[in-house]
């Protein structure tokens, strides 16, 4: 028998507060989502100001790293590489940057999502929320 690592809801709380500091620090308004390794949403925050499309793009974004157990922007890549029929992969709704895995020992925890600003910043600001547990 294995033990599995998973959040708790003080990990996903630190890992919220982390990334709203981050957004905030920066005027970003976005919206923040943190799921389990299974997609399962356990966290989604909007702050003020951000678009109406961020709450449904941050949770697709970590739904897509965590089952994937790598950066969302890996998917962006391929599909921008050519590659158009991963488009039609069961499941996998959120093909751009800014789904980022928690990982630990080699395991996924789960991910973060954000959007609302650039890819890159979106991918930054998750980040700094996994950052923020010590990993």
């Amino acid at each position: 028998m294995k033990t599995k690592l998973i959040l708790e809801l003080a990990d996903v709380k630190t890992i919220a507060a982390a990334a709203e500091a981050e957004a905030l620090k920066n005027n970003w308004a976005v919206s923040i989502a943190i799921v389990d390794d299974g997609g399962h949403l356990l966290w989604l925050q909007r702050l003020d100001g951000a678009a109406s499309i961020s709450a449904h793009l941050a949770p697709a974004k970590a739904h897509t790293a965590a089952l994937g157990r790598r950066e969302s922007k890996v998917y962006e890549d391929i599909v921008n590489g050519g590659r158009t029929s991963f488009l039609s992969a069961p499941d996998i709704k959120g093909l751009l940057e800014g789904g980022v895995p928690v990982m630990k020992d080699g395991q996924c925890l789960g991910a973060v999502g954000v959007s609302g600003v650039k890819s890159s910043e979106d991918a930054q600001i998750a980040r700094a929320g996994i950052a923020a547990l010590g990993l």
